[in-house]
């Protein structure tokens, strides 16, 4: 089975408190839209990842069931202390936020009629939007130079996004046109 290149090493391994920790961070930072702050923490600020392994570990997750930042704290926990680094991590992830959002929406369920909230709520998603579009110019660097790579971005955004064509068919078709094409590059 072949694993993600693993870059240049890691200065220090978080601990298994530190993951938990650095991830309830990334929880907090907002919700719809955290897997900006995930990559800043990840590759910039920790460097526990460089931007190869994130981009490999986001595309996974994004073809694996789940949303997409759960699943690269499951790999990230994975990487560095196994099944417990992956509790860890999911676990500093989703705690407060999961605490948050059920106390936002019994709040919501009393309050949804008041057009400030509904004004709030529209900000916040048009805020979200924005940082994953952020965050996707920025992962688009790590492809830059591979031209295959983004040949295979620019058929599946075209597909979704121009040709309105269902994510799972897409995602069915690319992911062993990709698949194919990492492996012939690779002879």
């Amino acid at each position: 089975m072949h694993s993600l290149p693993s870059g240049p090493p890691v200065a220090t391994p978080p601990s298994l408190r530190t993951l938990f920790f650095r991830f309830m961070e990334v929880g907090l930072s907002g919700f719809g839209g955290v897997l900006p702050f995930a990559r800043r923490m990840l590759v910039e600020q920790r460097a526990w990842l460089t931007e190869h392994e994130f981009a490999e570990m986001l595309s996974l997750g994004q073809f694996l069931p789940g949303p997409n930042i759960v699943n690269v704290a499951v790999m990230v926990g994975r990487k560095f202390h196994g099944v417990r680094g992956s509790f860890a991590a999911v676990g500093g992830l989703m705690l407060m936020p999961m605490a948050i959002v059920m106390t936002l929406g019994a709040l919501y369920a009393q309050f949804a009629e008041l057009a400030v909230v509904r004004n709030t709520m529209g900000g916040v998603a048009a805020a979200a939007s924005g940082l994953v579009l952020a965050m996707g110019f920025k992962m688009a660097r790590a492809i830059r130079t591979r031209p295959v790579a983004i040949g295979v971005a620019a058929v599946a955004f075209a597909a979704i996004a121009f040709a309105r064509l269902p994510l799972i068919w897409v995602l069915g078709v690319m992911a062993p046109v990709a698949v194919a094409l990492a492996w012939w590059k690779r002879l």
